[in-house]
């Protein structure tokens, strides 16, 4: 009966301490949030920008902003930009994340679509974390 009872407390505490020594990885399956803004200007042919006041600059509605948990070479996940800009990622875990959304380009250059990148960390479960504002050219 005492083997018994040993080999049971041993197997407990090996299972108790496997599973806290699991590290999650970044991605979804937490309480932490990322929000943020996106924000278009625009520049005339000559490479000006457009006054906001002529329509130059305002939020970017309905853009696409895409996120990439950790290392991964691809993104994770992809959402669209609410009528004032404002996206939000929700339900991640504590680590490092990168933010990103398409410009066309820069105020004087013909790229066609130019990645506009944010670095993000989470440090803490239950975290809101507001991204810098990403500013791109349309």
């Amino acid at each position: 009966m005492k083997i018994f009872k040993i080999i049971i407390l041993s197997l407990i505490s090996v299972s108790l301490l496997s599973i806290s020594s699991c590290k999650k990885s970044e991605g979804e399956g937490g309480k932490a949030t990322i929000t943020g803004k996106i924000w278009v200007k625009r520049y005339n042919d000559l490479g000006i920008a457009i006054p906001a006041s002529l329509g130059g600059e305002f939020a970017g509605a309905y853009e696409d902003v895409y996120i990439i948990y950790g290392d991964d070479a691809t993104y994770g996940d992809k959402v669209q930009a609410n009528f004032d800009g404002i996206y939000e990622f929700k339900y991640l875990r504590a680590g490092n994340y990168t933010i990103y959304s398409y410009s066309s380009g820069t105020s004087l250059t013909t790229v066609n679509r130019l990645a506009v990148i944010k670095d993000v960390e989470i440090t803490k479960k239950k975290q809101t974390v507001e991204c810098e504002t990403i500013e791109i050219v349309k």
